[in-house]
């Protein structure tokens, strides 16, 4: 666990206030662990800024969020989880996980010789009105097994990779790291991709093909992709829309909601805290 100063009122630990936790979990292989459920919720709010190890399930994992965000990597990729699209984590799929103070995690555990993987990967799932509907029907205590049953078979079947999803692949390369980690450490930075390539002393379209064949994308959207996750963030840190906006680059309030909505499904005011 860190700890460093807080406000007053914060816990302490040790004569020093806690503001991260870290939390370090096993790697467990496929099916390694015997589990006797077919789908088993869990939900928490965390309390700090926590983190936890790279580790590993022996059952498949759906992650979402009832409020707030978090993020979960695996290898170069970071996905963030959000309320509208949650994260389908396959058995035994080392990864590790980053979570702001307030936010209300949600996950259902799937067993994993009881179910199928719905991919073979990490993937984003949708969390629609009816997949939420299903998955509180399963947390409710008195619920029938031949209902709870039946419940298990819907989310089963309406489970599906999402058409969108809030993911960053980082470039590894000496081209392209220096550029990747001057933006996620400034999302604000509006340097164009010429502005970059003449820094780099290469041509524009040198780097177009080596962003594209790094990150899947153009430098653009890979550009917008980091600033809407450091933008849920803030937002979940109670930053007003106006200032957020000017933090990740954009010129206008207006401008960076568009932005946002499209990146994430949602509108900035639905990261702040209520």
């Amino acid at each position: 666990m860190r700890e460093a100063d807080t406000p007053a009122g914060s816990p302490t630990t040790g004569g020093r206030r806690v503001t991260q936790e870290t939390r370090t979990l096993p790697a467990h292989a496929p099916g390694a662990v015997e589990t006797p459920f077919v789908i088993q919720g869990y939900e928490e709010v965390v309390a700090y800024d926590t983190v936890w190890n790279d580790h590993s399930h022996p059952f498949h994992e759906l992650l979402w969020n009832e409020r707030g965000a978090s993020s979960a990597i695996v290898g170069s990729r970071i996905w963030t989880i959000t309320p509208a699209v949650g994260l389908w984590m396959p058995a035994g799929t080392l990864h590790s996980g980053v979570a702001a103070a307030g936010t209300c995690l949600r996950a259902c555990f799937f067993g994993f010789r009881t179910t199928a993987s719905i991919s073979d990967a990490p993937v984003a799932v949708e969390i629609t009105p009816l997949l939420r509907l299903l998955l509180e029907r399963l947390g409710e205590p008195e619920l029938r097994r031949a209902s709870r049953a039946a419940t298990e078979a819907l989310v089963l079947d309406v489970l599906a990779p999402a058409p969108r999803e809030l993911l960053v692949r980082l470039p590894s390369s000496p081209l392209l790291r220096p550029i990747a980690d001057a933006v996620r450490e400034d999302p604000g930075d509006r340097r164009t991709l010429t502005d970059w390539a003449a820094a780099r002393g290469v041509g524009p379209r040198t780097l177009t093909r080596a962003f594209t064949a790094e990150t899947g994308t153009s430098f653009a959207r890979w550009v917008g992709a980091v600033r809407a996750q450091h933008a849920i963030g803030l937002l979940t840190r109670g930053w007003e829309v106006e200032a957020v906006a000017e933090q990740v680059g954009y010129r206008s309030s207006s401008a960076f909601g568009a932005a946002f909505r499209r990146a994430t499904g949602l509108t900035p005011g639905a990261f702040r805290p209520s």
